[in-house]
């Protein structure tokens, strides 16, 4: 359990830096960015893949084959474009309210996997998560006041469409994934991740054949060739750290926690990507932003005391982190095991 907790969060951490990249390269269409980061952590997969291909391949079966295709598609490709969509056409504010509630909806539809709590006992951290996003949106609205009040109600509709399809494809994604880490014993978590990512980078590869297609000036204006070696260098560092790596930690989380608790590991996403723009735009956070850090913290660490006590699933290692590394875990394991033993010949 608490290795799941460590992972699920450090995930977030990692994932949190996606929020800062387009920032730095406003002048990229979200397609372009998309297509650029899924191609690069492809390549990135791909090497890691090679060491391990001996023993990994013969493992693959048709059916991880086809999840694999399932899970980059929904979790990656068509959840960016929906969420891109969205913010283009509602705004960063409507948009982030609407896909803010994955912890909910995840907790929601993993409430009857094996594992998981009553959600009566859950209904209070679940609504302290709800209202520290609420705080963090509420902030959204009344200090960045964003414009577009003219736009249009089926434009609002479509936008408010494609949020919606946002938070479809990522609370698919991260129930399946977690369902499918704890039937197939198969891939460790890093093993998967890096399957993922060659299929994502598969999919990102056929994407950006699409856009070359394209009329020039459709998707993407004309940027100077200093701004694309950023560009190119900024999306490597996103596919290490952020999807190769913040994906590895994540699986290794979800073959740990249960589906109640997993889903609620993201909101650390949320509260690392306020950090990271606290620091980036040189300012301390407002009294609401605070307030919903607070809340969120609370409401996590509430949910953690109430999984505590169950059952731990950690019969499939990670790959990344060997067992032993944080402090009473591990070796715990390895004293009882001795004990067992030295009991075992002693009744003999």
């Amino acid at each position: 359990m608490q290795r799941g907790v460590l992972y699920g969060v450090l995930a977030g951490a990692l994932w949190g830096t996606v929020f800062v990249v387009p920032r730095q390269l406003a002048e990229f269409s979200p397609l372009l960015l998309s297509s650029g980061r899924y191609v690069m952590y492809g390549l990135v997969s791909l090497a890691a893949l090679v060491p391990m291909l001996r023993r990994v391949w013969p493992r693959l079966t048709r059916a991880d084959l086809v999840a694999l295709v399932k899970l980059a598609l929904m979790g990656n490709v068509l959840y960016y474009l929906f969420l891109a969509s969205a913010i283009h056409l509602v705004g960063i504010a409507p948009a982030s309210l609407i896909v803010g509630v994955l912890p909910v909806t995840v907790t929601l539809l993993g409430r009857r996997d094996h594992g998981a709590v009553p959600l009566s006992r859950l209904v209070w951290p679940l609504a302290m998560i709800a209202a520290g996003i609420v705080c963090i949106n509420v902030d959204v609205f009344t200090a960045a006041g964003e414009a577009g009040s003219q736009t249009s109600v089926l434009t609002r509709i479509t936008g408010l469409g494609c949020a919606v399809g946002a938070l479809v494809c990522w609370t698919w994604f991260a129930v399946e994934n977690a369902r499918y880490l704890h039937r197939n014993a198969h891939f460790s978590g890093n093993e998967w991740s890096v399957l993922w990512g060659v299929v994502t980078g598969a999919l990102g590869g056929v994407l950006w054949l699409g856009i070359l297609a394209l009329p020039s000036g459709w998707v993407q204006e004309t940027v100077p060739a200093a701004r694309w070696t950023t560009f190119w260098q900024l999306n490597l560092v996103l596919a290490i750290g952020a999807s190769w790596l913040g994906n590895g930690l994540w699986n290794a989380a979800a073959k740990r926690l249960p589906l109640t608790l997993s889903g609620q590991m993201i909101v650390f996403e949320t509260l690392f990507a306020l950090l990271y723009g606290f620091i980036y735009d040189h300012r301390l956070p407002r009294v609401l932003e605070v307030a919903a850090i607070m809340l969120l913290v609370a409401g996590v660490s509430w949910s953690v005391r109430q999984h505590a006590g169950g059952p731990e699933d950690t019969a499939h290692g990670d790959g990344i982190v060997p067992e032993g590394d944080l402090p009473g875990i591990g070796t715990e394991k390895r004293a009882a095991s001795g004990d067992e033993t030295q009991q075992r010949r002693t009744t003999a």
